[in-house]
């Protein structure tokens, strides 16, 4: 069963509810405490510093079609940070994972992003949804295009992050995403030696849409300064959103590379910041519910 959910292109099938449905239920039996957010559920709030992030199917649309390019994306936030992070392509049999200051890995071989790639010898991935009106992101492809560069989209922003931390692509950008979309690939982007946008995942930024960009260190300002020279306009003259969604992403323009300042983490107590003791139980957990997921879609 297919259903639509903003528009005719934005569809959720039942294998993704049932899919998110498992891995909250495996969740709470094994880490009660914890929160957890799903892209088709929403957001249960936990009484630990930790926050699971989930998107059983990133890519419904191929998905539904019949086409490879979907993946099951699972995170773990500490206070905001992604420490965990899964991509299961089952597709291609492929799982990449990473763990803050652990590195990151594709089916056990570690990744390292090569600081050679630019934008003329590389391809970059490019996302797009109907938040973002059509001319803005003609504007962008024209920007990479017109810098020597190539660009792709397959249907997945959490798969096309993983391919830049595999160094298949040089950078992704994408101007509005959620977190359930975007904080693995974060992940495992930061740990292959790759650099990102910070993304305001606390609080109500959790649970809203920000721009996303992603790259190895040495095409990072490159690609952020071609993105707002093609689109120097207000946000809301390019975004199909509510106001105060479009007044937030003002912050893009104005601060300029990096647009967000996190907040300090030093207010916080000296016990949640060090989150390695607690999460690294969970990293076994995160790909043994990968595969699992992966067996569930198969009977499908």
């Amino acid at each position: 069963m297919i259903e639509t959910k903003r528009d005719l292109q934005d569809v959720v099938s039942i294998a993704d509810r049932n899919v998110e449905t498992l891995i909250r239920q495996r969740v709470a039996e094994a880490f009660a405490a914890d929160g957890f957010l799903g892209e088709e559920c929403g957001y249960q709030e936990g009484q630990s510093v930790l926050t699971w992030v989930v998107d059983p199917i990133d890519g419904t649309a191929p998905f539904v079609n019949g086409m490879p390019t979907w993946c099951v994306s699972i995170t773990v936030l500490h206070c905001g940070v992604p420490v965990i992070a899964v991509i299961h392509v089952p597709c291609y049999d492929e799982l990449y994972a990473a763990a803050a200051g652990m590195g990151a890995n594709l089916n056990g071989k570690k990744l390292s992003l090569d600081p050679s790639r630019n934008l003329q010898n590389s391809m970059t991935g490019i996302g797009c949804n109907s938040y973002v009106a059509p001319e803005r992101m003609g504007s962008i492809v024209s920007a990479v295009l017109g810098e020597g560069g190539n660009f792709i989209r397959n249907g997945s922003g959490a798969l096309m992050l993983a391919y830049v931390a595999a160094g298949r692509l040089v950078g992704y950008y994408e101007p509005y995403m959620r977190a359930s979309d975007c904080m693995a690939g974060y992940c495992l982007v930061k740990e292959a030696g790759g650099t990102h946008l910070p993304f305001p995942a606390e609080g109500e930024g959790l649970l809203q849409g920000h721009p996303v960009l992603a790259s190895n260190q040495t095409v990072y300002t490159d690609l952020w300064q071609s993105i707002l020279v093609a689109w120097p306009s207000p946000p809301d003259a390019g975004l199909r959103k509510p106001a105060q969604c479009a007044t937030r992403l003002a912050t893009v323009y104005s601060a300029g590379i990096p647009y967000f300042k996190q907040k300090p983490r030093s207010a916080r107590s000296s016990s949640s910041t060090s989150p390695r003791p607690a999460f690294l139980p969970k990293l076994h957990m995160v790909c043994a519910l990968s595969i699992t997921v992966a067996d569930f879609h198969s009977n499908i």
